[in-house]
């Protein structure tokens, strides 16, 4: 046990370690200063730029970064629609798998144009190799787009007055190109020689010992799974995504893909510090984020160790801990602190089954998701963050009766509705739509029957983590439910669709906004937003804004579950 827990504080040390030089390297990126890899990219870049008619010197406003971001996702979601729904004709498909129904095309395209991945199929018979490798695209895209509009908010937050905030286009492709694509090569290449798989072939067969024939899926598994780590995507090749060992095969890949998970939000940190001078700035929001992770993982791991309370009442013993739904080549320890950094991530892969951790450790994976900003997706993570920063502000300046400004540009009404209204929006999307199942399934429960294989407190969990994985884009679930029904496959996509991109609408309008505002140079009586102080300030704001506003839902669910259990 001490062993496991040792595993995971090792993985958090080295993830800060390469997360630190990593961070000061993409704010070179998005400032477009020199780096050691322009001699190579350079050339990579201009061909983009060519093929696309973009025009690298043609600087954007905050408006037309949003149209172009808004523009061209829409057309990835129609093509996505067309490859989903025609797989079974078109080319790379060895094992004739169907295309897929319209709903669940719908579902599937939402998912992976907003970095949800929330998969309800699985890979092996329910996707052709060309739409595997057509969702892999979308993972880098998805992952880029959200890094372009943080770096749009990082540019507006320098200590100047300007509407001109780079180009929309220039910042994805320097995402994708710069940082994605690099790291995806090294963490496929460590897969490879560990044994995931990295071809085009179709399954391949084997005599079991007891003489059936088993059918095993490949295909270019190692390209996919390195992507949906560092790009926080979390879609999977196979059906139980990185339990698989062809997905992650040892405790050594487990480390890489779990280190992957953090690597690019934590970096994203630090990247602000280089690009605003600001390095105490970074660390405050690291260190409030840091807090946040540790308050979830430290008791998720105690009670994964621990094990089930109703096993040990049976008088058995677990000395392994609570190994239900859990690889016995992870243990509980590493597959607990995996479930906690997929969930404060927008990732959502999973080494374990979440549908089966103890009833609190599910309750934690579910607030990771509902605070939504330790941490967080790649560059989406921070602008939900900066939602309560700017919230943070706005109260401090209030106690102390002078008008709150922050990086010196003043906060004003406009800006305080913006954000009250993303704020907001997670916790209505979350639990309208949980409310709209629950009524569905208690009023005709033999109706929907397929819902729920647990109905009672764990089915209401259920429901409510799928909504949650749904609205924070995160795409994980407890998959005891039924999901791959119409009425699943159009609500998540609805919530996705929504809590993708106007929580990227608002953060970058407020940036863009204030970037417009004339500067004020800091005094004695500013609000000073690099301190211990105002940290805990932030914290709190997140605590009671975000977490508790779930408190009445999780009592119902993960809470009255643990104590039915004792």
């Amino acid at each position: 046990m001490n062993t496991e827990i040792m595993g995971a504080l090792a993985m958090y040390i080295l993830l800060v370690a390469l997360a630190i030089p990593l961070g000061r390297y993409i704010g070179k990126v998005f400032e477009g200063e020199k780096t050691w890899l322009d001699a190579v990219l350079n050339p990579l870049d201009k061909l983009f730029y060519r093929l696309g008619g973009i025009r690298v010197d043609r600087e954007m406003n905050w408006k037309q970064h949003l149209l172009a971001m808004l523009t061209i996702n829409l057309f990835w979601f129609l093509l996505s629609m067309f490859i989903l729904t025609n797989m079974g004709w078109l080319p790379l498909n060895p094992d004739g798998n169907p295309s897929m129904s319209g709903d669940l095309a719908f579902n599937t395209a939402i998912s992976f144009v907003s970095n949800t991945n929330l998969q309800h199929y699985s890979g092996e018979t329910g996707m052709s190799y060309l739409g595997q490798l057509v969702l892999m695209l979308w993972q880098f895209i998805s992952a880029a787009t959200g890094m372009a509009a943080c770096a749009v908010v990082f540019k507006a937050m320098k200590e100047r007055t300007t509407e001109k905030l780079g180009n929309f286009f220039v910042l994805l492709i320097r995402s994708s190109t710069r940082v994605l694509l690099p790291l995806s090569i090294i963490v496929a290449l460590i897969l490879v020689f560990n044994g995931t798989p990295m071809n085009f072939e179709g399954k391949a067969q084997y005599i079991s010992m007891q003489g059936d024939t088993v059918n095993v899926s490949r295909g270019p598994a190692a390209a996919m799974i390195a992507i949906k780590q560092l790009g926080t995507n979390g879609g999977g090749f196979f059906g139980a995504n990185s339990a698989v060992p062809f997905e992650n095969p040892n405790y050594f890949t487990n480390m890489v893909e779990c280190i992957s998970i953090v690597l690019i939000p934590i970096a994203m940190i630090f990247a602000l510090g280089h690009i605003l001078k600001r390095k105490r700035l970074a660390w405050v929001i690291f260190a409030v984020m840091t807090v946040g992770f540790l308050l979830f993982a430290i008791p998720s791991i105690y009670l994964e160790m621990k094990g089930n309370p109703a096993i040990a009442k049976m008088g058995i013993a677990q000395k392994m801990g609570s190994m239900e739904g859990k690889e016995v080549r992870f243990g509980p320890a590493a597959s607990a602190y995996w479930a906690i950094s997929t969930t404060v991530t927008s990732n959502g892969s999973v080494n374990a089954m979440h549908d089966s951790l103890t009833p609190l450790t599910g309750m934690f994976t579910m607030l990771g998701m509902m605070v939504n900003c330790f941490y967080g997706g790649v560059g989406v993570g921070f602008l939900n963050f900066y939602i309560f920063i700017i919230i943070a502000v706005f109260i401090s300046g209030l106690m102390v009766g002078r008008t709150p400004e922050f990086l010196g540009k003043k906060i004003e009404a406009k800006e305080m509705k913006i954000a009250s209204i993303i704020a907001l929006l997670h916790p209505l999307l979350i639990l309208a739509a949980t409310a709209v199942s629950s009524h569905l399934y208690s009023g005709d429960p033999k109706g929907y029957a397929a819902w729920l294989n647990n109905p009672g407190n764990h089915g209401f969990s259920e429901m409510l983590y799928e909504f949650t994985s749904s609205s924070a884009n995160n795409g994980s679930g407890f998959e005891g439910l039924g999901d791959n029904t119409p009425f699943w496959n159009i609500a998540c996509g609805l919530v996705m669709l929504l809590s993708r991109f106007l929580p990227i609408v608002g953060p970058v309008a407020i940036a863009g906004i204030l970037a417009r505002k004339k500067y004020i140079p800091e005094s004695a009586g500013t609000l000073k937003t690099d301190t211990g102080t105002f940290g805990i300030m932030v914290l709190a704001v997140i605590l009671i804004v975000a977490a508790l506003s779930f408190f009445p839902a999780l009592s119902l669910g993960p809470i009255a579950e643990y104590f039915g259990m004792r």
